[in-house]
């Protein structure tokens, strides 16, 4: 493993820290005081646009592609440091992240030249739907159906913890086209514009909140896609989605751990330190902390040599999402009585912890659960025996489902 960087990217991060200096916004995406929804986007697309234009959208796309066609190593360099600025916002992060990069590896040119220059420049949103009602975290058992009748497709069905769907221009639809083979072979992938006559998107409430972004329900009633739209041959949508989501699980230089300091500052002005069963929390919350970050420099260290790095990746959020719902748990319990307050205008730290303890479930959930990856590490990194699976070779229509 190597910390260091060499000549060339210390230069490329030089390169790059000036540039944030002198175009960063000045003021934080974070505070959104009296910000619609509308204007929160339209700042980020700014922002979007502005990094495009400079090469720093996203590093690794070709020319072709428009973008500057650098390298894995140059993309960790690039999110390192734009981390030390207040400019995160969520609503690009599915189109440039999972849904165009699906596109670009199994669509036509035209496709291709018509979604990732928009993409790029933040002018398009972007949602996944995949998951299900029924079938939960099994996206294979997908029910949405999608008939055909000549060049068209007729979809009918239900998606759900659909992010951002309300605000998005297109999706990446997974749907049932064969019940007469075992689940993962019946299905296909399409590209959907979400304006389409008979899709309908439904809010769901969090307790959370949910902010802007948030959950939804998505609802299809004979909903006409023309083949065009298609992505992938008919019946290998499986090896789509599987794209998808790897590229959703794989976050390049990812694995960071925080709060855990501000758990330590905070026992320490409630006087709690000294409490041996805290302490060996936040041990074990450092060492936790530890481990994802050199985690996350092999998978760096990886980039740097042209390697690619594996399922390891999945590390990240199996430990993150876990630890940031004990630390939010054990912060309000030191807050005492104050912990149930959740205005952040009155709270201690703003509510920091009570927003991340509401938030927390939904961490554990998206982009695979506790349980998916798991599984994935101890088949694909450990080498271990996959799940019993009595549905593999049945088809899709003979596998029992409840009334």
């Amino acid at each position: 493993m190597d910390f260091s960087d060499t000549p060339e990217e210390a230069a490329y991060r030089a390169q790059v820290r000036t540039w944030l200096a002198a175009n960063a916004p000045k003021e934080g995406f974070s505070n959104t005081d009296g910000m619609t929804i509308d204007q929160e986007i339209a700042r980020a697309r700014a922002w979007q646009t502005k990094k495009a234009e400079a090469g720093y959208a996203q590093i690794t796309w070709p020319k072709a592609w428009g973008g500057p066609g650098g390298t894995p190593m140059q993309q960790v360099i690039y999110n390192q440091e734009e981390a030390n600025y207040d400019v995160y916002a969520p609503y690009f992060v599915l189109a440039l992240g999972m849904c165009v990069p699906t596109i670009l590896s199994v669509a036509d040119e035209a496709t291709k030249q018509r979604f990732a220059g928009p993409a790029l420049r933040g002018e398009e949103i972007w949602c996944q739907l995949f998951s299900e009602p029924v079938s939960g975290s099994d996206a294979a058992g997908a029910r949405t159906m999608a008939v055909r009748d000549g060049d068209t497709w007729t979809v009918n069905g239900q998606k759900v913890w659909t992010s951002g769907a309300h605000l998005s221009d297109y999706g990446l639809l997974l749907t049932r086209t064969d019940v007469n083979v075992p689940k993962h072979k019946g299905m296909t992938m399409y590209w959907l514009d979400m304006r389409s006559p008979g899709v309908e998107v439904r809010r769901i409430n969090q307790m959370s909140g949910g902010g802007g972004y948030g959950f939804n329900e998505v609802f299809f009633t004979d909903v006409k896609i023309p083949d065009s739209q298609r992505l992938g041959a008919v019946g290998e949508g499986w090896k789509v989605a599987i794209i998808t989501l790897m590229n959703e699980r794989f976050a390049i230089g990812g694995g960071r751990s925080e709060g855990w300091e501000q758990v330590i500052e905070l026992a320490r002005g409630a006087g709690m330190l000294s409490d041996r069963a805290l302490r060996e929390k936040i041990a074990d919350w450092y060492v936790q902390a530890s481990g994802l970050k050199h985690t996350a420099m092999r998978t760096i260290t990886a980039l740097s040599r042209g390697e690619t790095p594996g399922p390891e990746n999945s590390i990240g959020k199996i430990v993150g999402a876990n630890q940031a719902q004990s630390m939010a748990s054990e912060a309000i319990d030191l807050l005492d009585q104050y912990g149930i307050i959740a205005d952040p205008a009155l709270a201690p730290l703003e509510a920091e912890f009570q927003s991340g303890l509401l938030h927390a479930p939904g961490g554990r959930l998206a982009g695979g659960t506790d349980e998916i990856l798991k599984n994935v590490l101890a088949e694909r990194v450990l080498g271990l025996p996959g799940d019993i699976r009595l549905d593999k070779d049945v088809a899709y229509k003979d596998i029992p489902t409840g009334r």
